[in-house]
């Protein structure tokens, strides 16, 4: 019988998606990277676009904190996304980020932990899902979602994290573990190539 006991933790890079002032992508990400501590077969790693100068345009060349983030991702045998919903969309930072990387992205499993008012940032995930199949990532069936009018947070913005928020999270990181090793043995074994 095939175990995940024997197996090296996965790297999972848990992506802080918004850049705003005054966002709560941190603190719902914060929490939710408590989840992945809870666990031995995971190993987080935050990679938080608040941390990083992108240049405003695309440049030629990519700049140092545009090789240093694909590095991050590069490392990574899994993702989880953290978003808020803007406009039934996800934010112009995580989509720059996004395109800064490819090969990197491929053949990984991802997962999305997402915010908004009364979506729970549904609208978002979705389409971060078709980014991320052009991408040749494997996004997880099961997510997370918080809905900010609806006791999502509490009064100090702080996640509440209901019991059925505790269990979409260890639904998706059961799934994300399966997918990550089966992916990352599969990438061993065989090159991807697109």
């Amino acid at each position: 019988m095939w175990t995940t006991e024997a197996a090296p933790p996965l790297r999972l890079a848990a992506i802080i998606g918004s850049t705003r002032e005054g966002r709560v992508c941190d603190v719902i990400g914060r929490w939710f990277v408590e989840r992945i501590r809870e666990r031995t077969d995971l190993r987080a790693q935050v990679v938080d676009l608040a941390e990083f100068a992108f240049p405003a345009r695309y440049p030629h060349e990519a700049t140092p904190q545009m090789r240093r983030f694909t590095a991050e991702i590069g490392r990574a045998d899994a993702f989880v996304v953290v978003t808020p919903e803007y406009n039934r969309s996800f934010p112009a930072s995580l989509k720059q980020a996004i395109d800064y990387a490819y090969d990197e992205w491929q053949a990984k499993p991802v997962g999305f932990v997402s915010y908004g008012f009364r979506s729970e940032g549904v609208y978002a995930v979705e389409q971060l899902r078709t980014v991320f199949t052009e991408l040749h990532a494997v996004s997880m069936r099961d997510s997370v979602g918080f809905n900010l009018l609806g006791g999502g947070v509490d009064e100090s913005g702080r996640p509440c994290g209901t019991d059925e928020q505790i269990q979409a999270s260890r639904a998706m990181l059961d799934q994300l573990v399966w997918w990550g090793l089966a992916l990352r043995a599969a990438r061993a074994a065989r090159p991807y190539v697109t």
